[in-house]
């Protein structure tokens, strides 16, 4: 919140200096990621209260020592060095990073299941106060929220579906 009003593009519960600080550390080391979840919803303007950056990653050990060179840039944790290319290259490739300061977390995955990965959903580039960040289309989003269990999923994927006129694929 700047000056009693929620700044565009962001929830009340996310701090968008941070934000902004990871998503400049990502591109600053080259992360190749996409944002999915409410975040990305959040810059195509469906705004909902969310905590954390949820993301792929592209699934290389190189891309991973990215991430954690971002995330060094971005809060100078020692502990990011326990995030292993084994963890996200192996069976359950997500780790969840929960940064010792600020309010920000980040569920980072290289692929969900055989239903999506890094390379396989949709994304663009948007220009994000002079910061390119790669976020899943709207379409993308639908598609992975809609089949879920999660409740609020359904409730995200029916205002995606709605905002942006979206039709289902037969």
């Amino acid at each position: 919140m700047r000056d009693g009003c929620a700044m565009a593009g962001y929830s009340d519960y996310m701090d968008p200096e941070e934000t902004m600080r990871v998503l400049r550390a990502f591109e600053s080391e080259g992360l190749d990621y996409v944002l999915i979840g409410a975040a990305a919803m959040a810059f195509h303007g469906l705004i909902r209260a969310t905590g954390d950056l949820d993301l792929f990653i592209r699934a290389t050990p190189e891309n991973i020592e990215r991430l954690r060179a971002a995330l060094r840039d971005a809060y100078n944790d020692p502990h990011i060095d326990e995030i292993s290319s084994a963890d996200l290259l192996g069976d359950y490739p997500s780790v969840r990073y929960v940064p010792p300061v600020g309010e920000l977390y980040l569920d980072v995955l290289t692929r969900l299941g055989e239903v999506a990965n890094f390379e396989t959903v949709e994304s663009e580039v948007k220009d994000v106060d002079g910061i390119a960040v790669r976020i899943a289309t709207p379409m993308a989003l639908y598609r992975l929220k809609k089949g879920t269990v999660r409740p609020q999923d359904h409730v995200d994927a029916a205002a995606l579906k709605e905002r942006f006129n979206l039709q289902d694929e037969k």
